[in-house]
């Protein structure tokens, strides 16, 4: 350290990453550690963080930007591990919304993806008004810290029959929690000076009073999306001292800059953006057709831009070119949710070639609503409501009390499909009387029932919705004047109506027929009796099918009421217990409902004579009933129990558009006016990164925009565009 000027230079030695730290030292406090032990604590509790509230990020690549009221909105789902940038792994579940300016949701759909990504449409209703909507989309983790951490972008919609301009109202996200100021203290500031293509020199400048104040022992860091770049003690012993940091230290993207006092307190932040290397993909199309030609379209990776892979996730749309763009996906990355609101300059402009000046301004009026030091180092973590859904969907709800409305803790909560292949699941609520189950990631539509074992308590059952009710701010801007209907928009009204005139006569898609999926097979496996009723004479009544040909299972009625028993085969004698009765594999607690019913709708009775575990969750036998449509449609569904019918994932359909490849067709008389000649979620790359798309023009005359959006394994970013003319 040599001292020049009142300026001195530092040069710190980084934190060694792959130090093993001892847990008293970890949880000692901060204020009692000495210099090196506080950025190796640091260091140590950041990696903690990020590994124990990771974040994620989804980028969404839509077709278009501007809609028409009734038209299908087509897009592609990215979801990222921030911390790394690379596509999440496993299946998974996205939450897709459209907010209207009120911020009430006027679509919502869970998309499936797989291994970070999944293609998926959604249909605008013809009667919304027109307005700036916005697109939110986030995972089930997402959901708890929103409505912080969820994709968010605008969208406009035009309603051509609804004579109402736009409204300048837009839905803003908020930053963070609470006011969002940066930090600074009076007489200590950070300033970053960049020192050849990558390496940075931090100057910071600190008044003589501040450091007769607080002292001269500090502590910087640098993180960069959860990872610790660069912790050493230092001394700010002259007005400005300089600390060098090798550019091989800084991970490209947002780069955080803190400074800690001795008590190990943040004091001061800064927030800079190291460039990444930048990914490359060409389109290579030619540049002028005629209407109705066929337009080919290559793609391929520039060479040295990126290791090919042979699972290149990429999507490519296809619209005219003056529809309003959105940050491709490498640069709303570098920002993804963490910092709150995409600033407006971004939107019209590359960031690896944006005016210093401006960056700066943007990098200034950042927050980080992820990384928080305060909360890190004092160990007040989030509470996490919603796990990770890799493998399953999971459904969550309340169980209350009627006359209080008090959660019910501690208590079983039953889900069953009826079906004649029994489904069973099991859920003991918590302190706050919620309980979740685990549901199959597929799109099969599935007849739930759910209730609570107890059906005495007096209790009803809350189902909670999927979609996070967090909701951004709903803010105006500007006078909250009207907002002009731009001709491209105008000539989109017109293409949507014409095209629904013409196509009406058409044949319509056609659905199969709602198929309600089941249980695969029986949760309890083989029973210890299988009566089939076809192999047996008819009998009049349940009561006489259970004591002719269920040998060890008892129907009998006392008094008014109906009891049933099972004899323990181990010790001889009926259990203490009844055992749980199922009416196509649906619990039901009366076995009256049994009793009464007409042997002639009953296909089958199955049975468990002994103890059988599910879990925790212990039947002193099971007997399960089953009739022959198998649906629960022969009995009455009890008042505290609700049924819904839910599907996990939607379904999913593909982009169609006309062919050409005829005389007779191109010559067809049927106007073709389409405002987005050609979109696909999923290219298909060869093992040396190329690609191709072939689609047909229009009747449009007019410049077109191809842009396509991908990602590969490796998390490698890379979008392209390129205008094609159609005259």
């Amino acid at each position: 350290m040599k001292t020049t000027d009142k300026r001195t230079i530092y040069k710190p030695k980084p934190v060694n990453q792959a130090l093993i730290f001892s847990f008293f030292l970890l949880m000692a406090p901060v204020s009692g550690q000495s210099q090196t032990g506080f950025t190796d604590v640091l260091s140590k509790k950041l990696a903690e963080y990020a590994r124990r509230f990771p974040r994620e990020e989804i980028y969404i690549h839509t077709d278009r930007q501007d809609y028409i009221a009734g038209e299908d909105i087509w897009f592609k789902i990215y979801a990222f591990d921030r911390q790394i940038l690379r596509p999440l792994t496993g299946n998974g579940i996205v939450y897709f919304e459209i907010l209207n300016p009120e911020n009430r949701p006027v679509v919502q759909k869970r998309i499936g993806i797989s291994d970070g990504a999944g293609p998926g449409y959604v249909s605008l209703s013809d009667t919304i008004s027109s307005g700036i909507y916005m697109i939110r989309a986030y995972t089930n983790w997402m959901k708890n810290f929103m409505p912080y951490n969820c994709f968010s972008k605008n969208i406009y919609v035009y309603n051509p029959l609804k004579n109402r301009s736009f409204k300048n109202k837009r839905i803003e996200v908020e930053t963070q929690p609470g006011n969002g100021k940066v930090l600074q203290q009076p007489g200590l500031a950070l300033n970053v000076i960049r020192d050849g293509d990558r390496n940075a020199v931090i100057e910071i400048t600190s008044s003589p009073e501040y450091r007769s104040a607080k002292g001269v022992t500090h502590y910087l860091s640098v993180q960069t999306r959860g990872s610790m770049n660069f912790a050493s003690p230092v001394s700010i012993t002259g007005d400005i001292t300089d600390i060098e940091i090798r550019g091989n230290l800084l991970t490209p993207g947002i780069n955080q800059i803190t400074l800690f006092n001795i008590s190990g307190r943040p004091v001061c932040e800064k927030y800079i953006y190291t460039p990444f290397n930048s990914a490359g993909m060409e389109v290579s199309s030619p540049e002028s057709y005629n209407t109705r030609d066929r337009v080919a379209a290559s793609f391929e990776a520039e060479p040295g831009s990126f290791e090919i892979e042979n699972d290149l996730k990429a999507s490519v749309s296809v619209v005219p070119a003056g529809s309003d763009s959105f940050p491709d996906i490498a640069d709303y990355l570098v920002f993804g949710s963490e910092f709150g609101t995409l600033p407006g300059e971004l939107f019209h402009s590359d960031l690896d070639e944006m005016e210093s000046d401006t960056l700066d301004a943007i990098l200034r009026g950042l927050k980080s609503n992820w990384i928080d030091w305060e909360g890190i180092l004092s160990g007040k973590y989030p509470d996490i409501t919603y796990k990770k859904e890799k493998e399953d969907h999971f459904l969550y709800g309340r169980l209350l009390n009627k006359n209080t409305q008090k959660p019910d803790s501690g208590h079983y909560v039953f889900l069953s499909i009826p079906g004649k292949n029994a489904y069973f699941q099991y859920a003991l609520t918590n302190g706050k009387g919620e309980f979740c189950f685990a549901l199959p990631l597929d799109e099969n539509l599935r007849d739930l029932i759910i209730q609570p074992e107890d059906p005495e308590r007096n209790n009803n059952l809350e189902i909670e919705n999927s979609f996070s009710l967090k909701y951004p701010v709903s803010s105006a801007t500007g006078d909250n004047t009207e907002m002009t209907v731009t001709g491209e928009l105008s000539r989109f009204g017109v293409n949507y109506q014409v095209m629904k005139i013409y196509t009406s006569a058409d044949i319509g898609e056609t659905h199969p027929q709602v198929v309600l999926s089941s249980g695969r097979k029986r949760f309890y496996g083989k029973p210890d009796i299988e009566l089939v009723m076809d192999d047996y004479i008819k009998l009049p009544v349940m009561q006489e099918v259970f004591f002719e040909l269920m040998p060890g299972v008892s129907l009998k009625k006392r008094k008014s009421d109906y009891e049933i028993a099972i004899l323990d085969p181990v010790e001889n004698k009926f259990f203490d217990r009844p055992p749980v009765l199922f009416a196509d594999g649906v619990i039901i607690k009366d076995p009256a409902t049994i009793a009464n019913l007409d042997p002639e709708l009953v296909e089958k009775v199955d049975a468990i004579k002994a103890r059988y575990f599910v879990g925790d969750y212990m039947f002193y036998g099971l007997v399960n009933v089953i009739t022959r449509s198998g649906d629960f449609s022969h009995f009455t569904l009890p008042d505290y129990a609700v049924r819904i019918r839910y599907r996990a994932v939607e379904e999913t359909k593909s982009f169609s558009s006309p062919d050409y490849s005829s005389a007779e067709k191109t010559q067809s008389r049927l106007p073709d006016f389409r405002n987005t000649l050609y979109w696909n979620p999923e290219l298909k790359f060869n093992s040396e990164g190329r690609c191709s798309a072939e689609f047909y023009a229009s009747d449009i005359k007019s410049d077109y925009k191809i842009v396509i959006q991908g990602v590969s394994k490796k998390g490698h970013l890379f979008s392209a565009e390129k205008i094609i003319r159609v005259q």
